[in-house]
């Protein structure tokens, strides 16, 4: 049985049998070009999977792999990298350091290291940001110095690593330690170390809870105590933020980030880098 088939009034071609608001769809054949075009593009898939690796199975009749060829550049790089890195196993980060050659190469991986492993957390350039320490600034948790970066890399803080840095705040306010009244008189006591607004009155009040509660590993005036990852008080410098509502949550709840220890995770000689590169940042003692 022979379909009919329905032709446009004005023009006298077909239709496609479609029709939206009143306007039929014409049953216009493609262009020649983008034909052609089509059937080109065919024919080079083709010859291209033929020619080129494609397929699991089918390794491509120039033999060109471009797997190959990136493991061979970078066993070529890692060849012309060796005697660098053979030399920074050997050195101690003191020698490395006052070596300019091998700094420049050192730093140079560990900005790589730290960009593949690190700023995730600490951001680009080790700028850090809200419960993540700024690395490029001289406010240090648990020191500065070469020996101390090189530990926190290796062992982290708080981990199940046996040489990791560990402390622990009490939780003075979840665990009824002070009542709500002494822990916001600390609290105004804590934002009158750094010079920020604050209530004098409670401010004075605060001061007899420090000294009896925080005193011990914050230190007097809030210097702070970098030997327990107590941090100072009495800068503008905060790691989980210096408003009111942040410090009570501080004094409540207490704080206790981890930080991974890369030990087991890198080699000797990217955590050597890395230490040197986190120390150039602006603020290794």
């Amino acid at each position: 049985m022979a379909t009919e088939t329905e032709r446009d009034a004005v023009t006298g071609r077909e239709t496609t049998g479609h029709e939206w608001d009143g306007i039929k769809e014409l049953n216009n054949p493609l262009p020649t070009w983008w034909l052609y075009t089509f059937y080109a593009s065919i024919v080079f898939a083709i010859v291209w999977s033929v020619l080129y690796p494609s397929l699991p199975w089918l390794d491509g009749v120039l033999g060109h792999s471009e797997r190959r060829s990136i493991a061979a550049t970078m066993s070529k790089a890692a060849a012309e990298q060796r005697p660098y890195i053979d030399r920074i196993l050997k050195a101690s980060l003191d020698e490395i350091r006052a070596d300019t050659d091998l700094l420049t190469f050192a730093r140079t991986g560990g900005r790589i290291a730290f960009n593949n492993n690190c700023a995730p957390c600490h951001q680009a350039g080790g700028a850090g940001t809200r419960g993540y320490p700024s690395l490029a600034d001289d406010d240090w948790l648990w020191g500065g110095t070469l020996a101390e970066i090189e530990q926190t890399i290796r062992f982290g803080i708080r981990t199940e690593h046996d040489k990791t840095h560990s402390s622990m705040m009490p939780r003075f306010g979840a665990d009824s330690m002070l009542s709500p009244a002494q822990i916001d008189d600390v609290v105004e006591h804590v934002l009158s170390l750094s010079k920020s607004p604050h209530d004098p009155a409670r401010a004075a009040r605060g001061a007899a809870v420090y000294a009896e509660n925080c005193v011990a590993c914050h230190m007097e005036g809030g210097a702070g105590n970098r030997e327990i990852g107590a941090p100072a008080l009495n800068d503008a410098i905060w790691l989980y933020g210096g408003d009111r509502t942040a410090i009570r949550t501080s004094v409540f709840m207490a704080r206790s980030g981890v930080m991974p220890a890369w030990q087991d995770r890198l080699d000797d000689a990217t955590i050597k880098m890395l230490t040197l590169y986190v120390h150039g940042l602006g603020g290794g003692k």
